[in-house]
């Protein structure tokens, strides 16, 4: 019985009587689709943006929704053409931009942009508690903003991964900078940074073994140059030397009778000491800088927490440089935004994932509660503030995001 009736569907087959036919069928949108906003930023001359066209283009095809503000990613040279071309919808108004869910900006927002958000709105951004005031902070809390500050955002292996990416293309860009004001064109002592055949080399001392010293080493010693590296620690400096695998790298504890004769007989000084909390050390005094060769080259990274060298004064992209007894000093706190397109490509690389994540997860909370590493990002949550540290400094009441979240259900 069953070999007649495949043969007689074989006949049918034969004669053309059975077809596949084709149905549209109606595809559901997911539950978690974001709304995501992308804002031109209004900070001084951060040129930076949190998304670039191919992951806009990404998110849009999970799903999701991204609207950016015209001319948000010209300063990293992206155009809006860009943008429209992988799905992203272009907003001429900014209070388009946001009435979004989630805001994603790379400064955090000004209290005229905070005044624009609605309750309840997720904001990722930084926090920059160096210039941080309480009134800006009441504004989000009244605001009952979700805020996810991304400097302590850490990934699966427990690193800061916003502050490390940006930390290995600021140590690898301030030598480039190093290599710009020892030319004579931008009135340097006309060195070329490393050193060839009969030539010696140019002498770079580094204070600080963390990451910047370690990115700013390895460009230096790939250019030929000769490398001191001073921290305080010895595990970092041990660290920094295994992680480059050279030997060339002269390392030492920060003894000042070295560091000094180190200091003012080098071409270049790159000060990479960050402080946990508060003021960056300040650890080259006057006297010292006085005491350099003439046209040399400071270079203060840690200048954004105060400094590392006395004689430090902020500058920016615009007048980068001034000149204090006769050395160049290079004092520009956001060295990254000098090269915003590959720092928006590595930011890229860190959110893209997240919001991806949170559209998953059904939401920022279930992802937060999914990930420690977020949680802790997380510093402001339905207005509360949930960093114990920051309601320290600010003298604000403290909420446990763990007896919150319970305390809401």
């Amino acid at each position: 019985m069953a070999t007649g009736l495949r043969e007689g569907m074989a006949d049918i087959a034969r004669q053309g009587l059975l077809q596949t036919q084709e149905a549209t069928l109606e595809t559901k949108n997911k539950k978690n689709n974001l709304n995501i906003g992308i804002p031109k930023e209004i900070s001084f001359q951060e040129n930076r943006i949190a998304l670039t066209p191919l992951s806009v283009a990404l998110l849009v095809n999970n799903g999701h929704r991204v609207i950016l503000e015209s001319g948000a990613g010209i300063a990293a040279n992206f155009s809006d053409s860009e943008y429209a071309e992988q799905g992203a919808k272009i907003a001429y108004d900014k209070k388009e931009v946001f009435d979004c869910d989630i805001l994603v900006k790379i400064a955090p927002p000004m209290l005229e942009e905070i005044a624009m958000m609605h309750k309840g709105q997720t904001l990722i951004s930084s926090l920059q508690t160096g210039t941080l005031k309480q009134e800006y902070l009441k504004a989000l809390m009244q605001k009952k903003i979700n805020a996810l500050c991304f400097e302590h955002l850490r990934d699966e292996g427990n690193v800061l991964s916003v502050v490390r990416a940006m930390s290995e293309i600021v140590g690898s860009t301030s030598i480039l900078i190093a290599a710009e004001y020892l030319s004579n064109v931008t009135g340097g002592k006309g060195l070329m940074l490393g050193g060839f055949t009969g030539v010696p080399p140019t002498e770079i001392v580094i204070l600080g073994a963390g990451t910047v010293g370690e990115y700013a080493a390895r460009t230096a010693l790939a250019l030929g140059a000769e490398v001191k590296v001073f921290d305080s620690s010895i595990y970092r400096l041990r660290r920094l030397q295994n992680n480059l695998g050279n030997s060339r790298v002269f390392t030492s504890v920060m003894q000042p009778i070295v560091l000094n004769k180190a200091i003012v007989t080098c071409d270049v000084v790159i000060g990479a000491i960050r402080a946990s909390h508060g003021r960056s050390p300040c650890i080259v005094m006057e006297e010292t800088v006085a005491r350099m060769k003439p046209h040399s080259v400071v270079i203060d990274v840690s200048i954004d927490q105060g400094g590392c060298f006395e004689t430090s004064e902020v500058t920016n992209h615009t007048n980068p440089v001034f000149r204090k007894y006769d050395v160049i000093h290079y004092c520009v706190p956001n060295i990254a935004s000098r090269v915003p397109r590959t720092a928006s490509y590595a930011l890229t690389n860190i959110f893209a994932p997240i919001l991806l994540d949170i559209g998953e997860f059904g939401g920022l909370m279930n992802m937060v509660w999914n990930n420690p590493g977020i949680r802790e990002a997380l510093y402001i949550y339905q207005g509360n503030v949930t960093n114990k540290d920051l309601a320290d400094m600010f003298n604000l009441p403290f909420k446990d995001l763990e007896l919150l979240v319970v305390s809401n259900q």
